[in-house]
């Protein structure tokens, strides 16, 4: 469906024949987190910036100074983009152009780990580089199904391992204890593959209070699962043999009950490492350790991710297949939300562009989205993020090297609810879906068509100009270049290899031939353009609380629970949804967020996350992952009382929809508060607090108390403590 034939549903007429939501004021808390986390202030904390404005202006002057002609004019426009609603990620907000006071950040928001090794010395370098890259303030990501299993014979120590969680624990304590720059906590994704022996354990693991509080937690899900888990199948969970043990153990390659040959995913120079064994076809010799009913693991899973919102899933075979750099990296871990899977030292950087900015005559029957303002503010937004590379402020040379030579952009949206609501589409209507496919289309191709111009100003990405020898495992993949007449030991520019073969730009083909046929022969100015990161902040700061990235609104009024730099609980912070704001301004000023009946109560079209099916909600981030190049941060907000048969099959219905992840969070009082929290639900749940002489007293979960001098809600404290920030309950 075209932009053209997206219809919009008139629903009411209003006598405002044109509403306007222009110079909204900023909610106090979204002033308050421009202040505190994006605002430049000096090592005393004395403000070198007024406002928003003065923001902007330090941003577009630091990215301006990257292009070799008309800065001055390229500084205007990045501006305007920005007043546009193109805001660059949090790491570029808060650092570019910061340099006089704080040298050492950088502008990037997403890593991953280079391959732990499966060595002391190994496990504890990394820790070491991820150190350093929370300290920059950077997230990070980390695969630990690397290291072999508990109970595994370590011949050098003459014992038995401990196994990667013992080691999760390390990387956990050192995200704990470094202060990761802009006063933020330290972000960290933890993936473990589906089949190690030790993923049960996994999976379990934030069931103790205060484990791997540092860590955001994924299963990479493979193909062989899924089809295990929907023809109800026994599981291996295994791990690669190397030489010596099939040596010392006297095992038998050709034992199909103990040895499982399957598709290797790590590089040359790991392998040789590591001593692992490979056959004829490349497939890694891996020694079984238990089988499992792939459904039963499938429930552990999915009950486990119901009562406390993880493990999310990367579907890694087809995040992998999907990948623009198929034929030169391998993806097995993920940034700390999710919408950047990337390979050994990768690093991506991250913008969004606010979609209300776009809606012109909200609420109305005239209701429109500007597609043409839309598609300018790509383009020059597009290249404010390609000129973030030159100043990366990468701690390690291999992330600099990484984001170098593919200039990967995460380029994606925020505000998607709000602007369906002022558009009147509800977020689970067959509208609002064909919308957010033609919005996500028009920002990739418009990126593309980007990435052609840039390179020819400026260059390719230097990957896209090298030549790559073809092999077995590369005609196997893509069967079509078989037909196309190239064979085994063929030269292939990566541009070809990246514009032609690649099943993604095989899609932007599909609309546009000639742009990708251009891409192939010049390349692109960067491997990847968009995904569609959670936003959090940058939506409640400069969006004045439009809805988080591609989500709905979670609520029109309730809290939010923030991070304060030096606090130990989280802050609750009441807050309206933007377009509850913008319908008071523009509409009614009496309008209410619950009135269930009379003249103040909101139309329907203003929907909410928890009243969105499951199915619903997995049906809008699948119209956009079709034309998202990397990967969606979307997390499915359901009730606290929601029927546990009705959820359990929802990542089968994701994968079913070629989605790369998923994940889902369930209000539940007893482990957790969450990020976002209606008043009516902490109402309803009392918490217990025993004191030193033994008396107990009891409050509701939004009920004020202070404690070691801080002012915190019931609720929170109740997290901080069960959680060991001031020690165990």
């Amino acid at each position: 469906m075209t932009e053209s034939t997206i219809k919009l549903k008139s629903t009411a007429v209003y006598n405002n024949q044109n509403p306007t939501t222009d110079h909204l004021p900023l909610q106090a808390a979204s002033f308050d987190i421009w202040d505190k986390k994006y605002r430049l202030k000096d090592k005393h904390g004395n403000n070198q910036e007024k406002n928003v404005t003065d923001t902007f202006a330090r941003v577009a002057k630091a990215l301006a100074a990257i292009e070799s002609k008309n800065q001055k004019q390229w500084q205007k426009k990045f501006i305007w983009a920005m007043e546009s609603g193109a805001y660059p990620a949090g790491r570029i907000i808060s650092n570019a152009g910061a340099e006089k006071f704080k040298p050492a950040t950088s502008t990037i928001n997403c890593t991953v780990s280079g391959t732990i090794e499966d060595s002391m010395t190994g496990i504890l370098s990394r820790v070491h580089q991820a150190g350093l890259t929370l300290k920059a303030g950077c997230g990070i990501g980390y695969e630990f199904s690397t290291l072999r299993p508990s109970g595994a014979y370590v011949a050098g120590a003459g014992a038995t391992t401990s196994g990667p969680m013992s080691f999760m624990d390390i990387y956990d304590k050192m995200c704990f204890t470094v202060s990761s720059a802009g006063g933020r906590r330290g972000a960290q994704m933890g993936v473990f593959d589906i089949s190690h022996p030790d993923v049960k354990e996994f999976i379990l693991a934030k069931r103790e209070d205060g484990r791997l509080r540092q860590f955001n937690l994924s299963l990479l899900i493979s193909d062989d699962f899924i089809n295990a888990v929907k023809n109800d199948q026994e599981w291996p969970l295994n791990f690669p043999l190397t030489q010596k043990e099939v040596q010392s153990d006297s095992i038998d390659l050709n034992d199909s009950n103990i040895v499982l040959f399957k598709s290797n995913h790590y590089s040359d120079e790991f392998i040789k490492s590591h001593n692992y064994i490979l056959n004829k076809q490349g497939k890694i010799a891996c020694k079984i350790y238990s089988t499992i009913p792939a459904q039963r693991l499938w429930d552990m899973i999915m009950s486990n991710t119901f009562d406390y919102a993880e493990p999310g899933f990367l579907l890694i075979d087809h995040a992998n297949d999907m990948n623009n750099n198929w034929f030169c990296e391998q993806l097995r871990a993920s940034n700390p939300c999710g919408e950047q899977i990337l390979p050994p030292h990768g690093a991506c950087l991250l913008g969004s562009i606010n979609l209300v900015k776009f809606v012109q005559q909200p609420f109305s029957q005239q209701a429109s989205f500007d597609w043409e303002k839309f598609r300018e503010v790509t383009k020059v937004f597009t290249r404010m993020l390609d000129n973030v590379v030159e100043i990366n402020g990468l701690p390690l040379e291999e992330q600099r090297l990484e984001i170098q030579n593919k200039r990967r952009h995460g380029m994606g949206y925020l505000g998607l609810g709000s602007a369906l609501t002022m558009l009147k589409m509800p977020y689970n209507s067959p509208e609002a879906v064909a919308f957010t496919e033609e919005v996500s289309k028009v920002l990739a191709i418009t990126g593309w068509q980007e990435a052609l111009n840039l390179a020819k100003e400026k260059g390719p990405a230097p990957i896209l100009q090298q030549s790559f020898i073809v092999d077995q495992a590369m005609l196997n993949k893509r069967p079509e270049m078989i037909k196309d007449g190239i064979k085994v030991g063929d030269s292939i520019k990566g541009s070809v290899l990246h514009a032609k073969y690649s099943r993604y730009m095989q899609r932007v083909a599909q609309e546009q031939p000639e742009l990708v046929e251009q891409l192939a022969k010049v390349g692109a100015r960067f491997t990847h353009h968009t995904s569609i990161a959670p936003t959090g902040t940058l939506a409640l700061s400069l969006g004045n609380n439009v809805s988080n990235g591609i989500e709905p609104s979670f609520a029109h009024e309730y809290h939010r629970n923030i991070i304060r730099e030096g606090k130990k609980s989280k802050e609750s912070v009441a807050v309206s949804s933007y377009e509850l704001l913008a319908f008071r301004q523009a509409i009614n000023p009496e309008a209410e967020a619950y009135a269930i009946e009379g003249e103040n109560k909101l139309p329907a079209y203003f929907t909410v996350s928890d009243t969105i099916s499951p199915e619903e909600h997995v049906d809008i981030q699948a119209a956009a992952q079709y034309w998202i190049d990397s990967s969606i941060s979307k997390t499915i907000n359901i009730p606290t009382d929601f029927d546990y048969g009705n959820f359990k099959n929802i990542y089968l219905y994701a994968y079913d929809k070629g989605l790369k992840g998923c994940t889902t969070f369930r209000f539940n009082p007893e482990v957790h508060q969450g990020v976002l929290v209606k008043e009516t639900d902490l109402e309803k749940v009392e918490y217990e607090f025993t004191l030193a002489d033994g008396t107990i007293i009891t409050a509701k979960g939004n009920e004020e108390i202070q404690y070691d001098d801080e002012v915190h809600t019931a609720a929170n404290l109740h997290d901080a403590l069960k959680e060991g920030y001031y020690g165990k309950l």
